[in-house]
């Protein structure tokens, strides 16, 4: 964001591209030279086929009525699972054994697409549940995919440090990811220190209250963006003044982006771990795609005859302080939806995710997500 926006500027854009182009190889040629360095874990499954079973044994059990037995529902081997949970219960048909003959002696289905395990099933609802709040995530984003327009900002605005010394437009991105490392380091090695030694026990943010605070705060970014924004025109105003809105969204995507692989993590099975790292890198990419309609839409209905664009290129005939309030009021609509969403959730799994994903083992289920059956009434 410094050094290549730099050579943008001073050598064109070939060279521009060029050097991205010759790290990339460079990254792709380290990667396949430290691979034989890490320990690589053969598949024995594919989680996707897996959900697939479970949807498609659901379909074909439908007219099954519930066992009045948990030995009516079928189990993995050495799984800690002894009955599938009462919520979204219809899933549960597709644990249902139909027939003392539909199990091997060896505890394993006859035919995995007739017949699922209760492991598998609490799979497929651990994903379906963690989705509303997975979509809360996408406004944020939208939000931080709006670069073009602080680029805009900052190439109408006095950018000079000191006269001889001016920033370019390009690397004003740079103070995102420098308000979003301090943070960081003063949230994790001053505030919650500090706030451990005056409670005298350790505290510390639930992923979920962190997604909920980095919603917020890019709300707050979206409205400070519009206030900055004089549609007169923004020549004789200091470009720094953008380092409000960069750290503001560096500081929201730092609580957001950490809340939400947390919550990930700590929400599904271990052996979706895998699903659970992308699931953040899936929510921006709808996001980007999501940008580009409401930019669209936007540009569409606020043009017309003789009348500019709220987004238009030219930014002093533009109204981009209309853009960023509506993005606001869209946040400010998408935190009240992830108030309900983390209401109609319930609890959370309160646990630590490294030392989880460090001593847990591939079967475990969060266990605030495991239904056990009351012993003392059989």
């Amino acid at each position: 964001m410094t050094g290549l926006v730099y050579l943008q500027d001073k050598m064109g854009w070939k060279i521009g591209f060029g050097v991205p182009a010759l790290l990339m190889f460079f990254s792709a040629v380290f990667f396949f030279l430290a691979s034989p360095f890490y320990i690589k874990k053969k598949v024995t499954s594919n989680l996707f086929t897996s959900l697939v079973k479970v949807i498609v044994v659901t379909y074909k059990n439908r007219k099954l009525s519930y066992p009045t037995q948990h030995s009516g529902y079928h189990r993995k081997n050495g799984s800690n699972l002894r009955v599938p949970t009462e919520k979204l219960r219809f899933l549960n048909k597709a644990s249902i054994i139909k027939s003392p003959e539909d199990v091997k002696p060896n505890g394993v289905a006859v035919n995995p697409w007739k017949l699922c395990t209760i492991d598998q099933v609490e799979e497929l609802k651990a994903l379906i549940k963690i989705m509303p709040l997975w979509s809360t995530g996408i406004m944020i984003s939208i939000n931080l995919s709006q670069s073009s327009f602080p680029f805009l900002q900052a190439l109408s605005m006095d950018r000079h440090l000191t006269k001889d010394i001016e920033i370019p437009a390009g690397s004003f991105g740079m103070f995102m990811m420098i308000a979003l490392t301090i943070w960081i380091l003063i949230y994790d090695r001053v505030l919650i220190p500090l706030a451990s030694k005056i409670q005298g026990k350790q505290v510390r943010l639930r992923p979920i209250e962190r997604i909920g605070i980095g919603i917020f705060i890019s709300c707050i970014s979206m409205l400070i963006s519009g206030l900055l924004n004089n549609p007169n025109g923004l020549v004789a105003m200091s470009a720094m003044w953008l380092i409000i809105q960069h750290s503001l969204n560096g500081i929201a995507e730092a609580f957001s982006a950490i809340g939400q692989t947390e919550f990930y993590y700590s929400e599904l099975p271990m052996n979706m771990s895998s699903l659970a790292s992308a699931l953040f890198g899936l929510g921006a990419a709808v996001a980007n795609l999501l940008a580009s309609v409401i930019f669209s839409v936007v540009d569409k209905l606020t043009k017309g005859e003789g009348k500019e664009s709220w987004i238009s290129s030219n930014i002093n005939k533009g109204h981009y302080e209309n853009y960023y309030w509506l993005l606001a009021i869209m946040t400010a609509f998408n935190l009240v939806y992830f108030l309900v969403c983390s209401w109609a959730y319930g609890p959370t799994v309160d646990v630590d995710i490294t030392k989880r994903m460090l001593e847990g083992s591939d079967d475990e289920m969060p266990q605030e997500n495991v239904s056990r059956p009351d012993l003392n009434s059989h």
